[in-house]
C-alpha cells in the first residue's frame, strides 16, 4: 500500500507542531512589499507583515507560488512511490490551486488536487483530518468524501473594520471606500462555497457585536463543534473578547488564535478579525 502524502499553500492556518505532527508541506506564497519579493515563511512571517503593510508606500502584491515549485514538490514526495493530496485555498482569492493542477499533469508522481473552498484555520481543518485518516490506513476516495463533509460543515466570519485595503485592491470604488469610512462602516463577510459574501453592512461595532452574539448561540445549541480558530490582523480586544466568549462558551476545546497570513491580510486591511469554526 503506498503512503499519502499531504502538501497545501502556506494560507493554511496550521500551527508548526502540526505541521511537524502530521508531516505536512508547505508550498509557499510570496507578496512583494515596495519592490522586494517576500517569500511567506521564509522571508517573512505572518507576525512581521502587518508593520510592513502599514508602513508600505502602496498597498503589497501576492503571488500564488510558481508551477515549477509544486513540481519539485510533487516529484520529491513521489520519490518513494508514495502519492499526493494536495489541499489548497479557495479559488476565488487566489489562482494557487490551478497552478498546482498544472503541476500535478506535469509530475511523475500520482497527485490529487482539491481546492478546499477556505482558507486560514478552515483550510487547516480539512487538512488534519485527512491527516487522521490517513494514519487510519484510509485511501483517497474515503478521504476526499471526508474533506467534503467537513468544507459542508464548516463556517468562516470575517469582521472588516476599515475598507482601505478594498478600495486600494480595487475591490470597491475609492468614493464609495472614502464615504464608507467617514460613516464609520463596518462588513461582516462570510465564506460560503468558496465565494466571499457580504452578511451584513453596519455603522460602528453594535451591529458586528449583535452579529457574532448570534453566531455564538448558532454554535452553542446546533451540532457538535469539531475546531474553532480565530485569525486577525492586529485584532486586538475584538479578538480577546471574542477569544474569551468562546472559551467560555466551549471549555474543552482548544481555540486556536493565530495572526493571519499576507495574502488575506492584504485583502482585509488591519484589525480584522475572523471566526472560523466546523461540526460533526
Amino acid at each position: 500500500m503506498s503512503k499519502i502524502k499531504i502538501v497545501t499553500d502556506s494560507s493554511a492556518g496550521l500551527t508548526e507542531d502540526e505541521i511537524k505532527k502530521y508531516d505536512i508541506t508547505i508550498v509557499p506564497l510570496s507578496v512583494m512589499i515596495d519592490g522586494t519579493i517576500y517569500v511567506e515563511r521564509e522571508t517573512i512571517s505572518a507576525e512581521e507583515f502587518p508593520d510592513m503593510m502599514s508602513a508600505a508606500k502602496s498597498l503589497p502584491k501576492t503571488s500564488q507560488p510558481p508551477i515549477g515549485k509544486f513540481v519539485d514538490v510533487f516529484d520529491r514526495l513521489g520519490q518513494d512511490g508514495s502519492e499526493v493530496l494536495c489541499v489548497n485555498m479557495m479559488e476565488s482569492i487566489s489562482g494557487t490551486v490551478h497552478a498546482a493542477e498544472q503541476a500535478a499533469a506535469m509530475s511523475s508522481t500520482k497527485v490529487t488536487v482539491i481546492d478546499s473552498q477556505e482558507t486560514d484555520r478552515g483550510l487547516a481543518f480539512q487538512i488534519i483530518e485527512a491527516a487522521e485518516l490517513i494514519e487510519k490506513g484510509a485511501e483517497v476516495p474515503e478521504i476526499l468524501t471526508k474533506l467534503e463533509h467537513v468544507r459542508d460543515n464548516s463556517k468562516i466570519y470575517l469582521a472588516i473594520m476599515n475598507l482601505n485595503n478594498l478600495v486600494a485592491g480595487g475591490r470597491i470604488s475609492r468614493f464609495s471606500g472614502a464615504l464608507s469610512n467617514l460613516l464609520n462602516i463596518k462588513l461582516m463577510l462570510e465564506v460560503a462555497k468558496g465565494q466571499i459574501e457580504i452578511r451584513l453592512k453596519g455603522r460602528g461595532m453594535k451591529p458586528i457585536n449583535k452579529f457574532l452574539d448570534d453566531v455564538y448561540q448558532q454554535m452553542a445549541s446546533g451540532k457538535k463543534i469539531k475546531g474553532i480558530g480565530i485569525s486577525h490582523v492586529r485584532g486586538g480586544a475584538e479578538v480577546d473578547k471574542m477569544k474569551a466568549k468562546l472559551s467560555e462558551l466551549f471549555p474543552d476545546i482548544e481555540i486556536v488564535e493565530r495572526t493571519t497570513v499576507p495574502i488575506i491580510a492584504t485583502h482585509t486591511g488591519m484589525g480584522a478579525y475572523c471566526l472560523l469554526y466546523y461540526t460533526e
